[in-house]
């Protein structure tokens, strides 16, 4: 294995959790310079497509949407497995997502278990995530006990 690959690897993790930092941060406006301005983005629940988003704009758009309902968040980034080529890449990352939304006065915790492929471009000699497509594999509801 060659420094240069190393050294891409090294720059496609420190992409993904990049993302959860700035993610759970809720540095959203931060997050979005992760991406390619035609970033595509879609998400699965159960098997079904619950969220399509093409777009930066539209993307920063959602994203604040839905920060703006969770109290805290806390990801855990996992296993990271990539293919790289000259200026692409491919990329397959498991997370685990904690979200705190308070319902009826109450702080309810959900705990999400995430597998995310993506495909990686260079940009300007910068990494960044070009498509993503998150599929949300098990997911928990339940009250938080504090």
């Amino acid at each position: 294995m060659t420094l240069e690959i190393l050294k891409t690897k090294e720059d496609l993790r420190n992409l993904i959790d990049d993302y959860a930092y700035l993610g759970d941060e809720k540095k959203i406006s931060e997050v979005m310079d992760l991406f390619t301005a035609d970033v595509t983005y879609k998400v699965y629940m159960g098997g079904a497509l619950v969220a399509d988003v093409s777009g930066k704009e539209n993307m920063e758009i959602s994203f604040n949407g839905h920060a703006s309902e969770v109290k805290t968040y806390f990801t855990l980034n996992g296993q990271h497995t990539v293919k790289i080529g000259s200026d692409s890449a491919t990329g397959i990352s498991f997370t685990q997502i904690k979200m705190i939304r308070e319902v009826n006065g109450k702080d309810i915790l959900t705990d999400y278990n995430v597998k995310y492929e993506d495909y990686y471009v260079v940009q300007n000699g910068k990494w960044l995530i070009k498509d993503r497509v998150g599929y949300f594999v098990i997911i928990e509801t339940r009250l938080l006990n504090q």
